[in-house]
Order: C-alpha cells, then sequence, then structure tokens
C-alpha cells in the first residue's frame, strides 16, 4: 500500500514539475510553432543558410551582421555600421569588414557568430525566460521563424532591448 502510494505522489511531482517547466517561458506555443518552421526550414536548406541581424539605437546610429552557415557550422560574418553625421544629417558607413572562417570573431562589434540552432536554444534559456520586471517580444515574421526575439526591462528608456533581431533568414 505504501509503494502505491509513493508512486502515486512521485507520479504527481513528475506532473507538477512538467506543469512548472512549461510555463518558463512566455510566448511558448509561438516559440514552438516557429522551432518547428526553423527545423523545417533547415532540412530543406541543407543546414546552409544566411541571415542578417539587425541592431539600431535611438539617435539614429545602426548596424547589419550577416552570418553564413554550411552544414551546421558558422563559415563568415560580415559587418557594416552607419552613423548620422554632423553638419547636414547625412548618414554615413563608419565601419565595414568581412571575416571567413579563418578569420571569425576578429571584430568586437557586430553580432555572436551563433547558428540558428544556437539562437533558438538562447531563446528558449534566456530571452523568453518570464520575468516580473520586462516585456518579453517574440516575433516569427520570417517565414514563420524567429524575426525578433528577447525583451526590455520595465522603465527603461534608451536601446533598452536584450536580445536578437532577424531581418532576413536565407538558404544558401
Amino acid at each position: 500500500m505504501k509503494t502505491k502510494i509513493h508512486l502515486y505522489l512521485f507520479a504527481l511531482l513528475l506532473l507538477a514539475l512538467n506543469a512548472c517547466k512549461k510555463e518558463r517561458i512566455e510566448h511558448e506555443d509561438s516559440f514552438d510553432q516557429s522551432y518547428k518552421s526553423w527545423i523545417s526550414f533547415k532540412a530543406d536548406a541543407n543546414n546552409s543558410y544566411r541571415y542578417h541581424v539587425a541592431s539600431s539605437s535611438w539617435i539614429g546610429n545602426n548596424s547589419e551582421t550577416i552570418i553564413t552557415v554550411k552544414n551546421g557550422k558558422v563559415i563568415g560574418r560580415s559587418y557594416i555600421a552607419k552613423a548620422i553625421v554632423q553638419p547636414g544629417n547625412t548618414v554615413a558607413v563608419v565601419s565595414e569588414w568581412t571575416e571567413d572562417e579563418k578569420s571569425l570573431n576578429n571584430h568586437n562589434d557586430g553580432a555572436a557568430t551563433l547558428t540558428l540552432d544556437e539562437i533558438y536554444g538562447h531563446a528558449k534559456s534566456a530571452w523568453l525566460i518570464k520575468r516580473k520586471d520586462a516585456k518579453i517580444l517574440l516575433e516569427t515574421k520570417n517565414n514563420g521563424m524567429i524575426s525578433s526575439c528577447g525583451y526590455i526591462i520595465n522603465g527603461c528608456q534608451d536601446d533598452c532591448f536584450n536580445g536578437i533581431r532577424i531581418s532576413v533568414i536565407e538558404k544558401m
């Protein structure tokens, strides 16, 4: 009898832990659907693709990093940064570079050299974690895949987004 009670309590504990796990991230259903889109795209593209990470500042500066992945491995990264220049408020390129497989991560600026598998992992383990002090965001405008994922701490005024914005995902 004690064994049955212990098994019953253990099963209830597992169900409770599983239920808590499910509620750990915001936008879980949208994330799961997006992840399925990613897995489908990845198979169709033979895990070889390129994606563009966009970044911008409230003062008008912006940048774009293009990450190239072949057979599931990052093989290239290029970067361009633009800023508003005075006088005349014109936009000028202030930094531009390209790295190949042998020179990856030689520059400090630009998006990290991550695969989309790593980005989805980071989204689930860090950016989409429920927080009482932040607004959690997930957009999937890249054919169902992540286009914006992260959080903004409540009360933050400028350049507060912690996460990633992907403007383009394309097969190679």
